[in-house]
């Protein structure tokens, strides 16, 4: 919500005074990226610096090699680095919808059975004469032949069975054991 600085003026002395700073928006950033440990010195050995030198005492700070999903590799400082980003392995719940909204499936390493993930079905128009489902087709054919379908969270149980609108536990949404599942 932006904030109007107009609103936040304060009346003194039969005037008004202006705030010394403007308030901006402010943003969280979600995206996946791959990284290695990597010192600074070794950053600028591979090119990944875009400084004209680096001082010896510096090429010993830690950091990371980061590789976006465009392929676009840089070096980030390790404080920065660990401040921003957190180790897909043992994510939160909130991480975890980021994620499957990104496109990603998800488990949980806590979860007993074998092979258990979730996915994101995106929200789709149906089309009557795609359905096998007679109340989902008389639904579809009572709106016009086609009916707007929400998007849902889907599971493959460890029974090799889909579960369509899967729902969290408490204990799944408090969980930080939240992983991507690869292909």
């Amino acid at each position: 919500m932006a904030i109007d600085c107009k609103l936040l003026y304060k009346k003194a002395l039969g005037g008004f005074i202006e705030p010394t700073h403007t308030y901006m928006n402010q943003f969280i950033g979600t995206k996946m990226v791959e990284a290695e440990p990597m010192t600074k010195g070794a950053a600028f050995d591979a090119g990944l610096l875009r400084i004209g030198q680096i001082a010896h005492t510096q090429r010993e700070e830690p950091g990371y090699k980061v590789v976006y999903n465009n392929g676009y590799e840089s070096w980030s400082p390790a404080n920065v680095f660990e401040a921003t980003y957190k180790a897909v392995d043992g994510m939160t719940f909130g991480c975890a919808i980021q994620a499957l909204k990104a496109g990603h499936k998800v488990a949980r390493k806590g979860w007993n059975g074998k092979g258990m993930f979730l996915w994101l079905k995106p929200a789709a128009t149906v089309k009557a004469e795609w359905c096998k489902d007679p109340m989902l087709k008389g639904l579809a054919e009572a709106n016009g032949g086609e009916i707007e379908a929400l998007g849902t969270i889907c599971m493959f149980t460890a029974q090799k069975q889909i579960l369509s609108g899967w729902l969290a536990s408490q204990t799944d949404m408090l969980a930080e054991d939240w992983i991507i599942v690869s292909e």
